[in-house]
């Protein structure tokens, strides 16, 4: 489907057969609390005849958004209990998050960040915060990775770009600046030349920091020819690519799918890095998968693809304690209350023991 321009109201949405009309009350509400917008190279991808379409899945709001579990948190991963100074998410001793944008291209419909970005936040980190940030970076010596993330900072201009790669290639203990995003896939026409030249920024070069560039996808579809030139200009410039992708039900939670999409990664000279469990932000029930389910997923990965298109699959603790890998080696199953969700204990990297409740909305899926 083409659109002219980015759809951001739920009555464009229903203006171009991506709602129903009779949706409209209720999205607005969903409008009215959790961003939306959709790119003409996303709305392209959308099947507006499939109901069950995989990228409207994405990035199409729903009505149950408004519904919020018990477990469901505006602060998933618990960014706000490791923020030392406005901008700064500081939770592992040699690398921390700087947010410098609270705007996207696109919102995701299972963003942990959602109560914090889009419409009404402010658009990115104020001059004198910004400041602050990159002070509490030069005064942290075991700071040795600067994570770049939002928001998707590639939102922010060239030349804003490239005078945030001069300020942290400065800091002579920063040797990696690792950048999230969606852009290539979102909206792959900003990756131009002047972009490309800002993230490889010459300065950083000398100073013997290394642009990574992390790219946010979750459906092979989304890997269109126009992406794939956009990563082509990134990773033909010596930029190295990872891959993070969110297990979603619906979207790709089967084997067939997950092996197109990490070998579409390889393909584009992509490497698989995370496959993350939906975090428990409100709203996002009925996109979850059960710890269960993205285990046996795994396991089935690894039977039919090559290693190199093998992710970590990875939970993110509730309450701040950081990524575990998902796995039976760091994820043991208590015994299961008759009709209740199943409760786990995740080992944390600190060697901490937590407790885990899958909540999903698997019921809405079976109507």
């Amino acid at each position: 489907m083409k659109v002219p321009a980015t759809l951001r109201q739920p009555r464009e949405l229903a203006e171009h057969g991506l709602a129903a009309q009779e949706d409209l009350p209720a999205l607005e509400k969903v409008a009215a609390r959790y961003a939306v917008a959709i790119t003409p190279d996303v709305a392209a991808l959308i099947d507006p005849n499939d109901p069950h379409d995989p990228i409207a899945r994405q990035y199409v709001p729903d009505p149950r958004e408004l519904e919020t579990r018990p477990n469901e948190n505006a602060d998933p991963i618990g960014d706000h209990l490791h923020s030392p100074v406005e901008g700064i998410v500081h939770r592992y001793p040699d690398r921390v998050l700087f947010k410098l944008v609270h705007v996207c291209a696109v919102y995701c419909r299972f963003c942990f960040r959602r109560e914090m970005v889009g419409p009404g936040k402010d658009t990115a980190l104020p001059p004198d915060a910004y400041a602050r940030a990159l002070d509490y970076i030069r005064q942290h010596s075991e700071i040795w990775e600067v994570i770049l993330t939002g928001g998707d900072p590639l939102m922010l201009s060239p030349r804003r770009l490239t005078q945030i790669m001069a300020d942290l290639a400065a800091i002579d203990h920063v040797k990696i600046v690792r950048i999230h995003t969606r852009i290539p896939v979102a909206d792959p026409s900003r990756i131009t030349d002047e972009t490309v030249a800002a993230l490889r920024h010459e300065g950083a070069a000398a100073s013997g920091a290394t642009t990574w560039l992390a790219l946010h996808a979750n459906h092979p579809r989304e890997l269109t020819s126009p992406a794939r030139a956009a990563i082509a200009r990134i990773v033909n410039s010596g930029i190295p690519m990872v891959s993070q992708s969110v297990l979603l039900r619906g979207v790709n939670d089967d084997a067939l799918t997950l092996e197109k999409l990490m070998r579409a990664f390889v393909e584009c000279r992509i490497k698989p890095y995370y496959l993350h469990h939906g975090d428990l932000a409100p709203g996002t029930s009925h996109l979850r998968t059960t710890l269960a389910e993205g285990q046996a997923l795994m396991r089935a990965l690894r039977g039919r693809v090559s290693g190199l298109c093998q992710p970590d699959y990875v939970l993110d603790i509730p309450g701040g304690h950081g990524k575990s890998p998902a796995s039976a080696a760091y994820v043991t199953q208590d015994d299961v209350t008759p009709g209740g969700a199943p409760d786990y204990r995740i080992l944390d990297y600190c060697g901490d023991v937590h407790h885990y409740r899958d909540q999903t909305d698997v019921a809405a899926e079976t109507d």
